[in-house]
């Protein structure tokens, strides 16, 4: 149990906040960011079970529009963070725990809070109730229920609790990052502050502080040796092949732009990199017309950019855990090249790697998708690349698990978050098997560097920028020979709004929907009159609404069977009523 002084420390630091009344908070994917964190339910009291709440993800909200509680909205749910980081720390008998504050692509004045676990994974799912218990617990009871925590997940607390934390470049940030300090200072939890970091750099962190001195030793945990092992590894990647033109990179306005810089300087001049908006001095400017959600969503090129037809770009989020490639061609016309393009490009390079190796036999290469993947590069994957693919939910953590179903395991969703994971028996092959000719040696040390130059703890966009770099050198593509490789079937995502989403329930990696009874089959009657057609309906997890997406051999098809899937969406919703 804690001891009355850690409890009445708590529950000192906990009368600075002010937490806000008729709010119910929840630990969970369903929001507006892309990765695990506290949210809470719009409703002023608990729902009835038959119909969840609203969720949306804690965020700050700008000063002018600010309700006198709003100020304090996340700062109550940073510290039970703080609170749940020790005790994860402690249960794992003191393994380092990350805490990162950030809104990844949302806008500046939003912000938000996640948990990494010790290998730079998301936090244990089993561990999120714990996290709506605290966060839901009334501030003067808050030191009883984490006692209660203590006893109930068996935490002993004599074992160590170690805390790293960062923040992005967000204004509510250092705000945020005093909170948690309060909490962590309060439970007697050693502590290390990064300051600015982006996303994947503080994972890789984690990753390394409780892997040092292992067998498993992924790196030196400091920025300075995340910038080491990426331009170490690209180089020895590259050799024998040389970057053709330059890349522009914009940066968001956020945290990628000076840490794309740092890492610049430890790359020598082996790639030609033009980074723009990266301007992280005027706060508001974050994510605004500029960043990897701004290009796939608008799609087309920030206003801002001045690239001429065929240069070769890219854009980050603003906490640098995405990455979509684009160009503009001869035509002025603009060609995304995002998740899906990244997967393939990365899963061919693996496989040609690993035959040229001589060691394809010994390793079990696959690609993982959600059901939100263009059909071509499910078809390309399958057929020209023969690989074998794994559908899944949407959400990283179930493309992450997912991939470790693999040797080598490449996972990207469209919006450009992604990775390649590779199994202990993957990395032991690649080491341990002797080369029989100079090409299979070349092979071997190529594919030993990728396993260092990719983040495999989760998706990086500084990472992934070297590999998909690093890819096209050796191919010897340009971007539009990168967008040759297959045609993307045009598609179409509507949002319909029902009255009840709960009764959309959706099996086979929500592709298809159990009930309401009928609608299945209504769909699937529609999509088989056009030509490669698909379709499917999934209820949305933030609000009373359900995306229908659908594709076609062409846009008319496409947007006709989204109009009419729509259509019977909305009439199953209506009749439930």
């Amino acid at each position: 149990m804690a001891s009355p002084a850690v409890k009445k420390a708590i529950t000192e630091a906990a009368a600075h906040y002010v937490k806000p009344e008729g709010k119910v908070f929840q630990y969970g994917t369903a929001g507006v960011f892309p990765y695990e964190g506290v949210s809470f339910a719009q409703d002023q009291s608990t729902p009835p079970p038959h119909k969840p709440p609203a969720i949306v993800r804690l965020l700050t909200s700008k000063l002018a529009d600010r309700k006198p509680w709003r100020s304090d909205l996340l700062n109550t749910v940073v510290f039970a963070v703080g609170l749940l980081a020790g005790l994860r720390s402690k249960k794992l008998s003191g393994q380092w725990i990350g805490v990162m504050v950030t809104a990844s692509h949302n806008p500046a004045e939003d912000n938000g809070v996640k948990l990494i676990d010790p290998m730079g994974e998301m936090l244990e799912a089993e561990w999120e109730q714990y996290a709506t218990r605290l966060a839901n617990a009334p501030l003067d009871q808050i030191a009883d229920v984490y006692d209660e925590l203590v006893k109930e997940i068996d935490v002993k607390m004599t074992n160590p609790a170690r805390v790293v934390f960062a923040r992005d470049t967000r204004a509510s940030g250092s705000r945020l990052v005093g909170v948690l300090n309060a909490a962590l200072t309060a439970t007697e939890v050693e502590f290390i502050d990064f300051k600015y970091m982006t996303t994947p750099q503080l994972h890789y962190v984690v990753r390394c502080k409780n892997t040092l001195g292992t067998q498993y030793e992924y790196g030196v945990p400091t920025e300075q040796g995340y910038y080491e092992k990426l331009a170490a590894s690209f180089k020895k990647v590259m050799k024998g092949v040389k970057v053709q033109g330059s890349l522009t990179v914009d940066c968001a306005n956020g945290v990628g732009g000076p840490k794309l810089r740092d890492l610049i300087k430890y790359l020598d001049s082996a790639l030609d990199i033009k980074v723009v908006n990266d301007d992280v001095i005027n706060p508001d400017s974050l994510n605004f017309d500029c960043g990897a959600d701004y290009v796939k969503t608008k799609q087309r090129a920030p206003p801002s950019s001045k690239a001429a037809p065929l240069d070769r770009c890219a854009s980050l989020d603003g906490d640098a855990d995405r990455l979509v490639y684009y160009f503009v061609d001869e035509s002025n016309v603009f060609r995304l090249l995002d998740g899906d393009r990244i997967a393939t490009l990365a899963a061919s390079f693996i496989g040609d790697l690993a035959r040229n190796a001589g060691i394809a036999q010994k390793l079990k290469i696959g690609v993982v998708q959600t059901a939100y993947a263009n059909g071509a590069s499910t078809d390309y994957i399958e057929k020209v690349l023969k690989l074998p693919i794994i559908c899944t939910n949407t959400g990283v953590k179930h493309l992450h698990h997912a991939a470790l179903r693999f040797d080598v395991g490449v996972y990207f969703e469209a919006n450009g978050h992604g990775t390649v994971t590779f199994s202990e028996n993957a990395l032991k092959v690649i080491k341990n098997t002797e080369p029989q000719s100079p090409a299979q040696q070349h092979s071997l040390e190529c594919l030993q560097a990728l396993t260092d130059l990719i983040n495999q703890a989760v998706g990086d966009a500084l990472s992934d920028m070297l590999l998909v770099e690093a890819i096209l050198a050796h191919k010897g593509w340009s971007p539009k020979e990168w967008l040759g490789t297959y045609t993307d079937l045009p598609s179409r995502l509507v949002r319909v709004e029902v009255h009840d989403r709960s009764i959309f329930k959706a099996y086979d990696a929500e592709r298809k929907l159990e009930s309401p009874v009928g609608l299945q089959g209504k769909i699937e009657s529609l999509q088989s009159r056009y030509n490669k057609g698909r379709s499917f309906a999934r209820a949305s997890g933030t609000e009373d609404a359900v995306r229908v997406y659908a594709e076609a051999a062409s846009r008319s098809e496409a947007d006709d069977l989204a109009t009419r899937v729509a259509n019977a969406v909305r009439e199953a919703g209506t009749e439930a009523q």
